[in-house]
């Protein structure tokens, strides 16, 4: 399986995503994970990108690309690979989509999780991370709570910058505008599935099997 998840901020694409990895047995390559690691370590690339990121802008498409070709020619992607949050860019999706011609790819599925802005905006405010795991939860599933369910760390629940309401208004417009095209550039280049993304998680997983064939 090929498949490129695609959607706006907030739309779930991270969570579908690692559910299909676990039923399909592909790679999961996020790009924000990528970049957050970055970020994290203090890589010549995390310095460049945090100021970016904090604005809820994009990271340049040099930078992106090159670590995205890196990623789909890692053997751990020899059995299929899902992307998450890439390409974002019509540009991105041009140097892509010659990659795919480079390795011979033919046969890739667009996965869109459809969204209203302002769902989103109330999903994306109401989200918590670890400061030690990166862990991302709903403030429900953390609420009262002191540790981390995933790695079981104390006190390290947070908002990060690009969840707050400003930011997400501005990583919303620069989707319509940058990222939203490239659905339209996939149109005649992959087989294009369009998923409602505001239901319960299972409710969109159950139909994303079904639309894509995989019991």
């Amino acid at each position: 399986m090929h498949l490129i998840i695609f959607g706006a901020p907030g739309a779930g694409k991270g969570t579908q995503a690692e559910l299909l990895k676990s039923k399909a047995a592909v790679a999961h390559i996020s790009t924000g994970e990528i970049l957050r690691d970055a970020v994290k370590r203090e890589t010549p690339l995390g310095v460049k990108a945090k100021a970016i990121m904090e604005k809820g802008e994009l990271v340049p498409d040099e930078l992106v690309v090159g670590i995205m070709k890196d990623a789909l020619q890692d053997p751990k992607s020899d059995n299929g690979f899902i992307l998450d949050g890439f390409p974002r860019t019509v540009p991105q999706a041009e140097s892509l989509v010659e990659v795919f011609k480079e390795m011979n790819i033919d046969d890739v599925v667009l996965l869109v999780l459809d969204a209203k802005d302002d769902a989103l905006v109330d999903r994306l405010t109401n989200r918590r991370a670890c400061k030690e795991c990166g862990k991302i939860f709903s403030l429900a599933e953390v609420e009262g709570k002191s540790e981390c369910p995933s790695c079981g760390a104390k006190n390290s629940f947070y908002q990060r910058d690009d969840d707050k309401e400003d930011v997400i208004r501005n990583r919303l417009e620069v989707y319509r505008k940058s990222t939203k095209p490239v659905l339209d550039y996939f149109a005649d280049k992959a087989d294009v599935v369009t998923v409602d993304a505001m239901r319960p998680i299972d409710e969109v997983a159950k139909e994303v099997n079904e639309k894509l064939k995989l019991g």
